[in-house]
């Protein structure tokens, strides 16, 4: 695997909407700029790619827990393909194996880990999803974590990404049935 950058981006939010978080939540993500052996080729076979989701996701999950102050609750990954590749690339990486070593290291992991991919040129962004890692149903963790990175992906790269939060909203107030309720600081 030849990786060109790691970048770290560390989120903590104080507050929201004119109002302080019930308890400030710190979102990493941790991104690597890889090159994609498979750019400019029209293949079937990808295979080559699926082992690198293991190595990046034990690499980016253990840089992501670093930044942390407070155990991970949340997860989410995402990767922008350079445009010479094909969205079919970030999927396997991101599908097959990324998962194992990201659940093995925040101890848990029972619900599916959110993901976006897309094709992009360099300095683009990406949204990514973040849920609860153990109940996809903990509407206070669903969010999203927005990252640019500089100067990537040329467009024989890849930009692979896993993020962690240890914690969820800032000032969650909607429950599940849909209410919307104030909540009493913590």
């Amino acid at each position: 695997m030849d990786i060109r950058r790691l970048l770290l981006v560390k989120d903590v939010v104080y507050a929201e909407g004119g109002l302080p978080s019930i308890v400030p939540a710190t979102r990493v993500a941790a991104c690597a700029v890889i090159a994609n052996p498979l750019a400019g080729r029209a293949l079937d076979d990808l295979g080559e790619l699926v082992p690198l989701g293991a190595e990046l996701g034990e690499l980016l999950v253990q840089e992501a827990l670093k930044s942390l102050t407070r155990p991970a609750i949340s997860y989410g990954k995402a990767a922008i393909v350079g445009v010479s590749g094909d969205i079919e690339h970030a999927a396997a990486i991101l599908h097959p194996r990324m998962g194992k070593p990201m659940r093995d290291a925040i101890g848990g992991g029972q619900a599916i880990i959110p993901s976006n991919v897309k094709i992009g040129a360099v300095g683009g962004g990406i949204d990514i999803p973040l849920g609860h890692k153990d109940d996809v149903w903990s509407f206070d963790q669903i969010d999203t974590l927005s990252v640019t990175i500089p100067n990537a992906p040329r467009p024989d790269e890849i930009v692979v990404i896993v993020a962690l939060a240890d914690g969820g909203r800032p000032r969650p107030r909607v429950s599940k049935a849909g209410a919307v309720a104030p909540r009493a600081p913590a």
